[in-house]
């Protein structure tokens, strides 16, 4: 159908992968965004927006669940997440451009299909954001703690209702983070890989510690809560894996995109995996798994249980502040590529896809995301909302998962530079391992998901349904999936 045909059946028009590969030459109109980043940058985006905090507690929760056998959990975590990033990289080198799951929406499902996803993504990126920024503040506080034998004031530590005036330290992270943004792609990319290395560099330090007290009997009973608790845990620690779809999001700065992308995102998937079972590995075998339940910060704990010194806390804050600020940047800059991507197709005004001529950067649309992600930091109590990202990144990757069966059975001849092995069953399995995960989230989540759905609804029909470039028939749409 053209753009032309009214009725429902419009709303499910689907933008044709040919006009995203077009938009995206140097010389399409408004000018577009520089590839400036290689392979090595491109993985360390991936690895940098996912070893965040998660890995640095999540022991505490997941090994009373499952103890030992929650090595297994990581693995089939980790597996779940394969999965998924193999969609991912598919899709991505399929239609290599910003906007990731967006994007690929839009050309497997259609216009609103893609907008409620956008919304999801919108939903992760920036409660994440806002989320990881507070936890910036506590980890910076427990530094200074360790390094000076100070604490800063309770009034600049937390949002109103939480204790607090104003998060302070969160506010100048966003702030940090988006200067740096607004000096260009490549600059970033740069700063995140230094922050990456630095914050595995400190995991291994912890890996490398634990093992010099390893123990063989720590591990024994391996599965005391048997396969049920294994599971569980599992579900919790699939949330350290979010992240990963950040790769996607730079899919127009990128050189040899349809090489580059989905290598970044499998190599990234391998070192997160690797890096987070070492850590589990190292940390049972120093401690019997019953001692992890209600241990706060507990990698620090251990290493100074064997090192009877407090420079851990030190070591593991210093880890946990450099993690937070990566994760911080990358979440922000996906953020803005995926408005950057609406603001081309007409789905928002024109502001978020204006670039600075000289960086080649979407400043204005920076700045406009620094500022709500700052305030929702500094003054808005985020609890509520973190089961909200991860509701919104699995409904992400399960849409992920089944455009790759859409678009391979609608466009088999594109131009893949990557398929996906095992195809159906591995989009099959990814799509539902992360319908399953959704299903064990409270139904308060469910209640909130509709509330945000219902708000992106009411943007879309008053504003992004006129004012698309296909509904003003500035493109071509392709026919209404059936």
């Amino acid at each position: 159908m053209s753009t032309s045909s009214g009725g429902q059946r419009s709303l499910f028009r689907r933008k044709p992968v040919e006009a995203f590969v077009s938009e995206t030459r140097p010389d399409a109109e408004g000018g577009e965004l520089s590839r400036s980043i290689g392979l090595f940058q491109l993985t360390m985006f991936g690895v940098g927006a996912t070893i965040g905090t998660g890995i640095f507690i999540v022991l505490t929760e997941a090994v009373p669940e499952a103890g030992p056998g929650v090595i297994v959990s990581f693995v089939l975590a980790g597996i779940t997440a394969a999965l998924t990033a193999m969609c991912y990289a598919e899709l991505a080198s399929t239609i290599p451009v910003s906007g990731s799951s967006y994007s690929y929406t839009y050309a497997t499902m259609g216009e609103i299909v893609a907008f409620g996803v956008a919304a999801c993504l919108l939903l992760e990126y920036g409660v994440s954001s806002a989320a990881v920024s507070v936890g910036w503040a506590q980890y910076l506080d427990e530094l200074f703690s360790s390094l000076f034998g100070f604490r800063m004031p309770e009034a600049i530590l937390a949002a109103p209702g939480e204790g607090g005036i104003f998060n302070f330290p969160a506010i100048v992270l966003v702030t940090l983070c988006c200067l740096l943004l607004m000096r260009g792609a490549r600059e970033s990319a740069a700063a995140n890989a230094v922050m990456v290395i630095i914050k595995i560099a400190v995991l291994i330090l912890f890996v490398i510690i634990a093992f010099t007290a390893f123990s063989g009997d720590n591990f024994a009973p391996f599965a005391p809560f048997g396969a049920a608790g294994i599971g569980v845990a599992a579900s919790s620690i699939f949330f350290t894996f979010i992240g990963l779809d950040a790769v996607s999001t730079a899919g127009e700065e990128v050189h040899n995109p349809r090489r580059t992308l989905p290598l970044a995102i499998i190599l990234a998937t391998i070192i997160v995996t690797t890096v987070y079972i070492l850590v589990a590995i190292a940390g049972i075998g120093a401690q019997q798994y019953r001692a992890f339940e209600g241990q706060e910060a507990g990698l620090a704990v251990i290493l100074r249980n064997i090192t009877g010194s407090a420079w851990p806390a030190a070591v593991l804050s210093a880890g946990a502040v450099i993690s937070i600020f990566s994760v911080t940047l990358v979440t922000l800059y996906g953020q803005t590529r995926i408005l950057f991507a609406m603001g081309r197709d007409g789905m928002l005004p024109e502001v978020f896809h204006r670039l600075n001529p000289t960086t080649l950067v979407p400043v204005r649309n920076t700045i406009i995301v620094c500022i709500f992600v700052g305030a929702l930091a500094g003054f808005v109590p985020l609890g509520v909302l973190i089961d909200l990202t991860s509701m919104g990144t699995l409904v992400a990757f399960t849409v992920v998962s089944i455009g790759v069966i859409i678009l391979r059975r609608t466009q088999p001849d594109l131009p893949r530079g990557f398929r996906v092995p095992g195809y159906p069953v591995t989009p099959i399995l990814s799509a539902g391992f992360a319908l399953y995960i959704i299903s064990q989230l409270p139904y308060s989540t469910f209640a909130l998901f509709a509330v945000w759905l219902g708000v992106a609804a009411i943007i879309y029909f008053t504003y992004s349904a006129r004012h698309s470039r296909l509904a003003r028939g500035e493109a071509v749409a392709t026919e209404d999936p059936e």
